[in-house]
């Protein structure tokens, strides 16, 4: 059902902390423009947690003016499942394509409460569902005997696999075949999951670097490995800002210096600043300064 590069977006917010719709626009566009193949919204790049609902929904409004036919998603990051479920039903009558849901971010659910949670919120919503399975950032794994329980429901049609050990793609792989749309969470370990069986990346850098983004997902469905594993290596210390406390505030910066828009953030997380700062620029500036030449490739070609 999915398949293909799906930017977690960032949310750009005005100098009075209102949502920047204009700016988001441009940005969006970025992504569309360089062959991305989806939008998700409100995600933890975006900044969900720090979103009301209404903004969330404004958000989802303003990616889908700008993606046209191309399928956006709402994530659900509600702390309890009343509140997801609420937001699903919002997401499905504003015509959402559908649905992120992680696991709630604040009571660590066991694998039983994991099950009737996400079932209760795509039940609420009735849309298609992306699991997003990140042990290491929510504290709940969506392990893949979790899986098994939710594969007999079919609002669950993919999983954004980001528990950091690439022998889980394998595993799903094995245990579902192509039950699941498999994408990677991880920037910085898309290569080595599309190489095991991914179909999709939801990326995180791409909001800075969409075209090398597009070209390594490309490359690799062509089977041009070794063209794609150049970009990648060129790209790893660009995709290590996607794994860290500051993400956000990682990315939002590669932003400012990659597509000239700013770093605005929401309370309580602030702009990076001082010798943080200066790492991050450094990383980006050397990396812009010996950007490849990308192989040309038919964008207008499925995924």
């Amino acid at each position: 059902m999915w398949t293909g590069v799906f930017p977690a977006v960032t949310t750009k917010f005005t100098e009075d902390d209102r949502l920047d719709h204009a700016e988001m626009e441009r940005c969006f566009a970025l992504q569309m423009e360089a062959g991305c193949d989806g939008i998700i919204v409100a995600g933890s790049l975006g900044e969900g947690p720090m979103l009301s609902q209404d903004e969330k929904i404004d958000v989802l409004k303003t990616a889908q003016k700008v993606a046209g036919k191309k399928p956006v998603l709402l994530t659900i990051n509600e702390p309890g499942t009343r509140e997801g479920a609420a937001i699903a039903r919002r997401a499905a009558k504003e015509g959402a394509d559908g649905l992120m849901i992680v696991p709630s971010p604040i009571y660590h659910t066991n694998p039983q409460e994991t099950v009737a949670t996400l079932k209760a919120m795509a039940a609420a919503g009735g849309l298609p569902v992306m699991i997003y399975s990140n042990r290491v950032a929510y504290r709940v794994d969506v392990t893949v005997e979790v899986m098994e329980e939710l594969a007999n429901d079919p609002l669950f049609v993919a999983i954004k696999e980001s528990s950091d050990d690439i022998r889980r793609s394998t595993e799903i792989i094995n245990r579902f075949g192509n039950r699941f749309d498999l994408f990677t969470g991880v920037d910085n370990l898309a290569f080595e999951a599309l190489s095991v069986g991914a179909i999709g990346w939801v990326a995180g850098l791409v909001t800075a670097f969409p075209k090398e983004t597009v070209a390594i997902y490309r490359l690799m469905r062509e089977g041009r490995r070794e063209e794609a594993l150049a970009i990648y290596r060129w790209f790893r210390p660009l995709l290590d800002l996607d794994v860290s406390t500051y993400l956000v505030q990682n990315i939002k910066l590669a932003e400012v210096l990659a597509i000239g828009t700013n770093d605005r953030v929401r309370a309580p997380r602030q702009p990076l600043t001082g010798e943080r700062r200066a790492q991050v620029e450094k990383i980006v500036r050397d990396a812009l300064a010996v950007r490849p030449e990308l192989p040309k490739l038919d964008l207008a070609k499925a995924a």
